[in-house]
């Protein structure tokens, strides 16, 4: 009897390589789970939503403003042409806006292309969401470094908003944020998940460089807020030690 115990090997590897597949999936889910219901997870869902709110209430000012700017021009050619055509033009007008703004409107989880196209003034709050987007699947210490990075990313908000979109702070920060986190995560997307958690050459896993490239990250954030929080302290101290110069005891105006 001829036992040939060479198809069984490849299809046994198979069949161990997809049960390992669908535990790393269970496993990734159970994560997910957990932070949802720890404290960190549910402060994380309050700041997404917060930046939803902020987003929609955008949206809504602006269709307001739309509808005055429409009643207005309904008013001024009420005076020169017949009702009916002044109501059909701002009729026209009104759906025009109202198309334009929705369709500006940025998604409702921004893909890479929308966070590189995000005024600086609003980048920290689209990435915020896109970071919740992405959590699904991350392990477990990634999630905590992305929770850590949602409050940098808040701290940051006022300090962009100030900060010159021209300036190299501003562009080493949009590419921190839009280009540089990005490329990390769907590199890491990008591998099956069977061989996320399998040691390379380095000795290190590719969750491994995940987790490692976020921390990086999560710790250039926080270094971004402290200069750009300086800033400002330290233009008012160089404002006043000038004064202080300028309007010395002798330098005063007699």
């Amino acid at each position: 009897m001829n036992d040939d115990p060479g198809p069984a090997k490849p299809m046994i590897h198979r069949a161990r390589t997809v049960a390992s597949g669908f535990a790393d999936v269970g496993l990734s889910h159970a994560e997910e789970l957990l932070r949802r219901l720890s404290p960190e997870g549910r402060e994380q869902a309050r700041r997404e939503r917060e930046a939803k709110a902020r987003r929609q209430r955008r949206v809504l000012v602006r269709l307001a403003i739309a509808a005055i700017a429409s009643l207005l021009a309904w008013a001024a050619l009420a005076a020169v042409a017949a009702p009916g055509i002044a109501l059909a033009v701002v009729s026209a007008l009104m759906l025009f806006l109202t198309l334009v703004i929705i369709r500006r409107a940025p998604p409702r989880a921004p893909g890479r292309e929308a966070l590189v196209e995000a005024p600086l003034s609003t980048l920290c709050e689209e990435a915020v969401i896109w970071v919740a987007a992405q959590r699904r699947g991350l392990p477990l210490p990634a999630l905590r470094i992305t929770e850590s990075m949602g409050q940098r990313l808040d701290a940051l908000t006022p300090h962009l908003a100030r900060l010159d979109p021209r300036s190299p702070a501003a562009a080493s920060v949009r590419k921190l944020i839009a280009v540089e986190l990005p490329d990390l995560v769907d590199g890491w997307r990008n591998i099956p998940v069977s061989a996320r958690r399998i040691s390379h050459a380095d000795g290190r896993t590719p969750e491994d460089h995940l987790v490692n490239g976020l921390r990086l990250l999560d710790t250039e954030l926080a270094r971004a807020g402290e200069q750009l929080g300086r800033a400002p302290l330290d233009e008012i101290a160089v404002q006043g030690r000038y004064l202080e110069l300028k309007y010395s005891a002798g330098d005063r105006l007699q």
